[in-house]
């Protein structure tokens, strides 16, 4: 068993000594590959660069290995670290992060059936001023309001204007790129 407010503790002050914001960390894979997963975005960009990815995972690193040392380990047995960007069709883990990407098309599951649906799929209407709920306009128009703390995923949908949106870093070079084979 992970302890992810133990873990949230050791890893979001090494995310925010670089500048960047924590978006989640997760813990998967089972017995056959264990994995703790870090995922971060630069606050300005919403991205991380690979440089970033490699600069927090050091740290993360560090600081555990540190912690293992002095006998304090937060995670019993091997495990793999990976460090990345929350990628376009990011998962939404933060009260911010609804109110965020508001206008675009998300998927929701509930812990529990609420209304005798655990599942919504729709447009992304926001969240309430308090942070308390979370709202999403569905295909049929109807919009559900559904509690934050009732949320075990929510993630946005890859779509043409998700896609618009979302402004690469760079794209310095990438005229210059040869594609394999060619001359």
């Amino acid at each position: 068993m992970v302890d992810f407010d133990a873990l949230n503790a050791i890893i979001a002050p090494e995310a925010e000594a670089m500048g960047l914001a924590l978006v989640r960390v997760a813990f998967f894979g089972g017995d056959s590959d264990p994995t703790l997963q870090v995922m971060a975005e630069r606050p300005d960009t919403r991205q991380l660069t690979i440089d970033d990815c490699a600069d927090l995972s050091r740290r993360i690193s560090d600081r555990l290995d540190a912690l293992e040392e002095a006998g304090e380990d937060p995670i019993d047995g091997a495990y793999r670290l990976e460090v990345s960007s929350p990628g376009i069709d990011r998962p939404l883990t933060r009260r911010a992060d609804f109110a965020d990407w508001a206008g675009h098309e998300a998927k929701i599951a509930l812990k529990e059936k609420r209304d005798g649906r655990q599942r919504f799929n729709g447009e992304l209407v926001g969240i309430d001023p308090r942070g308390d709920v979370v709202m999403i306009l569905d295909k049929e128009g109807v919009q559900h309001h559904l509690p934050f703390d009732a949320i075990d995923t929510a993630k946005l949908v890859l779509t043409d204007k998700l896609i618009a949106a979302t402004v690469p870093l760079s794209t310095e070079g990438a005229d210059d790129m040869e594609e394999e084979g060619q001359d």
